[in-house]
């Protein structure tokens, strides 16, 4: 694990959800990979982000995952999703996550429609209420809506915002933001671009596959923040295929297959998400079983 001096720093791996057979919930499965992943060299987990299939989720099912997840690794170490359509819901899975001692959550822009920058603030400001840190999550594919730097570093004056999960894939955005918001965190948002944002100042990793390969995923990690080349280059070059996974729109099938391979149970989705195409699969399977045979775990 990392010494963190914050909760939303380090290794976040956003959960994948074990689902039975018949779609339900397996939360001691849950539980028990929330564990496994913080032992494996992980610093949390962030339940509900769009791998663990949050949209598709009862409330009820909602708040027992977070509770769970605070159960098994403690709430310092969780940092929920509280994405939603409306304020005034992300703001009460806000205030869900502060009664449970959560260090910090995740929140999306808007997402019922493409909101302008008044909106986005307004937004923010609600779900602040709740008092728990927030990092914004800038996903401009899903949202339609781009936390641009200059709107992020008005979301982090206001106190709105205390990191970003930087989804673009785009490192130049990292350098700008450090200009105009020096003490805004800078989080990796996609497994893809991990090498390239730990360069350029990261300071977290909000993760899709070390669900699957943790060890070999926060060696990475670890040699890239500390900027060492040497280990951490052939190892981004033996992980890059799967990791490029969690930019695609199959990214929890992906993710998933890769634990089922992997020897972790990853299991079924829930609708509207359907099988991987048969030449998916395969693909996957082949990167995975490679991987694996190379002695990543």
């Amino acid at each position: 694990m990392t010494n963190r001096v914050k909760p939303w720093q380090g290794i976040m791996v956003a959960t994948a959800l074990p689902l039975r057979a018949d779609l339900s919930v397996d939360y001691d499965a849950y539980a028990e990979h929330c564990r496994w992943l913080v032992d494996s060299g992980c610093d949390g987990v962030v339940p509900n982000g769009s791998l663990g299939e949050y949209q598709t989720l009862t409330p009820e099912e909602r708040a027992r995952v977070v509770e769970v997840a605070v159960e098994a690794v403690g709430g310092r170490n969780v940092m929920p999703g509280v994405g939603a359509y409306g304020s005034a819901e992300s703001r009460r899975w806000a205030e869900h996550a502060a009664s449970l001692g959560c260090g910090s959550v995740l929140l999306l822009p808007p997402n019922a429609y493409r909101a302008d920058e008044r909106t986005v603030i307004a937004h923010y400001r609600e779900v602040a209420e709740a008092g728990v840190p927030i990092v914004a999550y800038n996903n401009p594919f899903d949202t339609k809506i781009d936390l641009t730097p200059r709107l992020l570093a008005t979301l982090h004056e206001e106190g709105l915002a205390v990191a970003v999960k930087e989804f673009t894939g785009d490192p130049r955005r990292a350098y700008e933001l450090a200009e105009l918001a020096p003490g805004l965190d800078l989080l990796i948002g996609s497994d893809d671009a991990l090498l390239e944002l730990a360069l350029a100042g990261a300071v977290g990793w909000i993760a899709g596959y070390p669900n699957a390969l943790p060890v070999s995923s926060a060696e990475l990690y670890h040699a890239a923040l500390a900027g060492d080349l040497e280990t951490a280059l052939p190892l981004y070059r033996k992980l890059h295929e799967l990791l490029r996974w969690d930019a695609k729109t199959e990214f929890v099938q992906a993710i998933k297959l890769s634990m089922d391979l992997a020897g972790r149970y990853g299991g079924p989705c829930r609708a509207p998400r359907l099988p991987l195409l048969p030449d998916m699969e395969t693909s996957i399977r082949a990167a995975t079983e490679k991987a694996l045979a190379e002695g990543l775990r």
